[in-house]
């Protein structure tokens, strides 16, 4: 199999669905974008009805369920868009948003209702100067955060038009990119796409969202070293999803293994409440628990942040655990593995 999988059609040929599942899955296809790369297929056991790659990219009836609180907008992009394009929630950093398409598309997205052929559609090139018109006025924005969609899947030559007119704002320092492509489609990160990317007086930084050390193959390897080469400062992104990775030695195997390639473990984000997505929530206090077991089993290194999004738009917040507390003289540490100490001081 050398193409994308885009239909469930397309899966059952491929044998990573049943081919009586292909009728239920129809109406799934018809509200969610589908795409399954060749990189992704290989990795997926359809033996296993829980494999956590398949979990992660197969769709599902269950997608057309809705839970009590989800949202189309989980996070609040919306009302945090000035213009088209732009979402601005903190001072000195703002999102780009330059594409709504994706090498993949991921089943617990939680921009689901907005990317993909059916979605919010990329910047019209009046859109866009408009989008850059907007950085430009804002001197206090320090950093900007190309995300999407997969900015990524852009041509080299697009990516590097894009980089060049953001380079060429003065008071820009950083640009940060979200992809899902160094895992998802690791050919893609092309020399030629990675000098287009980096080719530029911004400091470069590319958080790379993976969640499961299985997506990291010798194939994603080789596309963060061409990064990592080329100067770029990798982070990870990873989402907590029930069945994938909310076992601690999952997570701290994905940790180290991260590290071990040159990426530091950055954000590891509580799910967030998009439609159709309750087969992947966990609690926030079962969270807690995996960070704390994260803190005591291993290296510092290996200790991401969890951070929840807060609905509505208000932004990230810590969720991880309460390391000190008040006691009755002073404070009271709870170490990594639950212990309790008082501390005079």
């Amino acid at each position: 199999m050398n193409r994308t999988l885009r239909t469930p059609a397309d899966l059952a040929a491929a044998g990573l669905v049943d081919e009586a599942a292909v009728a239920a899955l129809e109406p799934v296809s018809r509200r969610y974008a589908i795409a399954v790369t060749p990189a992704v297929a290989a990795l997926i056991d359809p033996a296993d009805p829980v494999d956590p790659i398949g979990l992660q990219y197969l769709p599902d009836p269950a997608e057309l369920t809705l839970s009590a609180g989800e949202d189309p907008d989980p996070i609040g992009d919306a009302v945090r868009s000035p213009v088209k394009g732009i979402v601005h929630r903190y001072p000195d950093r703002l999102l780009l948003t330059a594409t709504h398409a994706c090498a993949v598309y991921c089943r617990f997205c939680f921009r689901r209702e907005a990317v993909g052929p059916g979605g919010a559609g990329g910047l019209t090139p009046d859109e866009l100067d408009a989008a850059l018109a907007y950085i430009a006025g804002r001197p206090e924005v320090w950093e900007v955060i190309l995300t999407g969609g997969d900015p990524l899947i852009l041509s080299p030559r697009r990516l590097k038009d894009l980089v060049t007119r953001l380079a060429d704002i003065p008071h820009l320092r950083i640009l940060r990119v979200h992809t899902r492509l160094p895992v998802a489609d690791p050919a893609r990160v092309s020399a030629a796409l990675v000098r287009a990317l980096s080719g530029s007086r911004l400091t470069l930084a590319v958080g790379v969202h993976v969640n499961h050390p299985r997506e990291l193959t010798p194939e994603a390897d080789a596309a963060l070293a061409r990064l990592g080469r080329a100067g770029a400062q990798l982070l990870s992104q990873t989402v907590l999803l029930k069945g994938v990775n909310d076992r601690i030695e999952v997570l701290g195997e994905l940790m180290r293994a991260l590290v071990e390639r040159g990426v530091r473990p950055y954000y590891l984000h509580h799910p967030d409440p998009a439609p159709g997505t309750s087969r992947f929530q966990v609690s926030i206090e079962e969270g807690q628990a995996l960070v704390r077991g994260l803190r005591g089993r291993y290296s510092g290194l290996c200790q991401p942040t969890y951070v929840l999004d807060i609905p509505g738009g208000f932004g990230k917040v810590p969720a991880g655990p309460g390391w000190l507390e008040p006691g009755p003289d002073g404070l009271t540490a709870t170490d990594p593995w639950g212990g309790r100490h008082d501390l005079d001081r």
